[in-house]
C-alpha cells in the first residue's frame, strides 16, 4: 500500500494484507438471515521565501517561546535547527514510511475485531467481510420504464386497472392484453415486453398500437439480472463510499462488518491559546482545537476527544500515560524551548522515538513515537501549517494504515510558478489546481492557514526548489476534489 513519498522498494502492505492483521470475525452481520460472510479490493501566487529562516524561527516562537514559566524540568536538547539536528532528522518519504511501518506493527499488535456499524456510520471504513449478495437483484421481474406491459403481437387491449411499484403481483396478462406500468413495479406473470410510454399511442376504440416494433423482453429487468443470492458483490477491503452504501442497502444489509475507526485523543498545548474572542495581551486564538478533529475524522479516525491542557508537563505526563486511545496528537512542545515538554516526556516514560525531527518545510520538529505495541504519539507543531504538515507526514499514512485503507493514488501535475525550495528538506506549498497544473499561492509560511483554507492539495517541492512547468507530486486534501477529475477519500 504504497503512499505519496514512500520509495518504490519500500515494504508495502496492501489492503488483504492488512485486513489479515485484523481478528477474522466468521460472524454475519447482525440482523441478517443471509449467508455467512467468508474469506474472499486564485490567481498565481508569488512562491514563497525559503522556509529555512521563517520557518525555524516560527517554530521556536510559537513552541518554545511562550509566556509563562515551565511547569516542570525540561532536559537539554539540541535547538530544533542546528547542524546536527538536521544531520538526525528525517527525510520525508522515510518518515511517512516509518509511519506506515509503525501502524502495521500497532495492527499485529492489537489484533482488532472487526465493528458491525449500521449504514449510515459506515462511510469511509473499510469493509472487514465481502459484501455478499443476501437475495437475488432484482428479487422479481420489474419494469425499467413507464409504459404498458403487453402480452403477445398488437394491437392490445387495455386493462382499467394499472400497475404500481410496491404493490402485489397482479393477475397474469393474457395473449392481447396490456396493462399500464409504472418503473419498478412488478411485471405481471405472461408479460412478453414493456411498451414505452413514447412508443404506443391509442386509437379511437382505446386499443394500443406500438408506434416501433416490439421486441421480446424489451425494457423488463429480469430477476437477478444484477446478481443471484450469494454472490460476492465487494471484496474485503473494499472503502464504503456512497455508492456502496447504496449497493449494501440494495442488497439487503442494514449493517456492515468494518474495520473499526483508530481511535485518537488530540492534546492541545500551550498557555497562550485562548478559545474565544479576539487576540489581546500576548494571547492568541487557538486554530488547531477547532480544525484537527475534523482533519483527523476526514482521515478516518474516530476522535473521542480534544484536551487543553497548556504548558503543564505534569498534567501531559498524566494524559499520555493514562490515554487507552491508539493515536495520541499532541500540538506544540516539539522543539526544545522552556517549556516545550514532549521529548523530556517521551524520554521519562521509555517510548520508542521513531521519528524525531524531519526534513520538511514547514513543520521540521514533529514527532511520532511508539508509546505501547498498540499505541503511538504524533507530536506535531504548534503552528497551523506546520501542524497541518505533520498531519499529512506521519498522522496520515499512519490511520490510513490502521484502518487499512488503500492508499491514494500518486499523482504529478506542473507547477504555474517557480517555487523556492530549502537547501536540504522538502516544502509542501498549499496550491490550486487548474486544467493546466498546480499553482502555488500566497501566505504559505508555517503560521498561516490563509493559503492552505484556499488550497486544493500540497505540492511536494523537493531540495532546492522547483521551477515554472516543473513536474510536482501533489498531496489531495480529504475534502477537496478537482476540476480535473483527482480526489482523495
Amino acid at each position: 500500500m504504497a503512499s505519496p513519498g514512500t520509495w518504490a522498494d519500500e515494504e508495502d502492505l496492501d489492503v488483504e494484507e492488512a485486513l489479515a492483521l485484523v481478528k477474522e470475525n466468521p460472524g454475519r452481520p447482525h440482523g441478517h438471515p443471509g449467508p455467512p460472510h467468508g474469506d474472499p479490493g486564485h490567481p498565481h501566487g508569488r512562491p514563497g521565501p525559503s522556509h529555512g529562516d521563517p520557518g525555524h524561527a516560527a517554530a521556536r516562537a510559537t513552541t518554545g517561546g511562550r509566556q509563562g514559566a515551565s511547569n516542570g524540568p525540561v532536559e537539554p536538547r539540541e535547538p530544533s535547527d542546528s547542524p546536527k539536528s538536521r544531520h538526525h532528522a528525517t527525510p520525508w518519504p522515510e518518515a511517512r514510511s516509518a509511519a506506515e511501518r509503525a501502524a502495521r506493527s500497532a495492527a499485529r499488535a492489537a489484533r482488532r475485531t472487526p465493528v458491525s456499524v449500521p449504514l449510515d456510520a459506515a462511510l469511509g471504513l473499510t469493509l472487514a467481510a465481502p459484501l455478499t449478495a443476501l437475495t437475488d437483484l432484482p428479487s422479481f421481474d420489474t419494469s425499467a420504464m413507464d409504459g404498458w406491459a403487453v402480452a403477445g403481437p398488437g394491437p392490445w387491449t387495455v386493462r382499467d386497472e394499472g400497475v404500481l411499484a410496491g404493490h402485489a403481483e397482479a393477475a397474469p396478462l393474457t395473449d392481447g392484453e396490456a396493462a399500464r406500468i409504472a418503473t419498478g413495479a412488478r411485471i405481471p406473470p405472461d408479460t412478453t415486453a414493456v411498451l414505452r410510454t413514447e412508443h404506443g399511442r391509442t386509437d379511437d376504440r382505446d386499443r394500443l398500437h406500438p408506434t416501433r416494433e416490439v421486441v421480446h423482453g424489451q425494457d423488463i429487468r429480469p430477476r437477478g439480472q444484477e446478481c443471484r443470492s450469494g454472490d460476492q458483490l465487494l471484496p474485503v477491503g473494499t472503502l464504503a463510499t456512497p455508492p456502496v452504501l447504496g449497493l449494501a442497502a440494495a442488497a439487503g444489509y442494514d449493517t456492515l462488518t468494518t474495520v473499526p475507526r483508530p481511535r485518537v485523543d488530540v492534546l492541545v498545548l500551550g498557555d497562550e491559546l485562548l478559545t474565544g474572542g479576539l487576540p489581546h495581551d500576548g494571547l492568541i486564538r487557538d486554530a488547531l482545537g477547532p480544525m484537527l478533529p475534523h482533519w483527523l475524522r476526514a482521515l478516518g479516525a474516530e476522535v473521542r476527544t480534544v484536551r487543553r491542557i497548556g504548558d503543564d508537563a505534569e498534567a501531559l505526563e498524566h494524559a499520555v500515560t493514562t490515554c487507552d486511545a491508539d493515536l495520541i496528537v499532541t500540538t506544540g512542545g516539539t522543539a526544545a524551548g522552556p517549556v516545550d515538554h514532549v521529548h523530556p516526556i517521551l524520554r521519562r516514560i521509555g517510548a520508542d522515538l521513531l521519528v524525531d525531527g524531519v526534513k520538511v518545510r514547514p513543520g521540521h520538529p514533529m514527532l511520532l513515537a511508539r508509546l505501547k505495541d498498540d499505541q503511538h504519539l504524533v507530536g506535531l507543531p504548534g503552528n497551523p501549517l506546520a501542524a497541518v504538515s505533520g498531519l499529512l507526514t506521519l498522522a496520515e499514512p499512519l490511520l490510513r494504515t490502521l484502518a487499512a485503507r488503500p492508499a491514494p493514488e500518486r499523482y504529478t501535475l506542473p507547477l504555474s510558478d517557480a517555487v523556492h525550495g530549502h537547501p536540504y528538506d522538502t516544502r509542501l506549498v498549499p496550491v490550486v489546481l487548474r486544467e493546466d497544473g498546480a499553482a502555488p499561492l500566497h501566505y504559505n509560511g508555517p503560521a498561516m492557514l490563509r493559503g492552505i483554507a484556499a488550497a486544493d492539495a500540497l505540492a511536494v517541492v523537493p531540495p532546492g526548489g522547483a521551477r515554472s512547468g516543473q513536474e510536482a507530486e501533489l498531496l489531495d486534501l480529504p475534502w477537496a476534489t478537482a476540476g480535473i477529475g483527482v480526489c482523495f477519500t
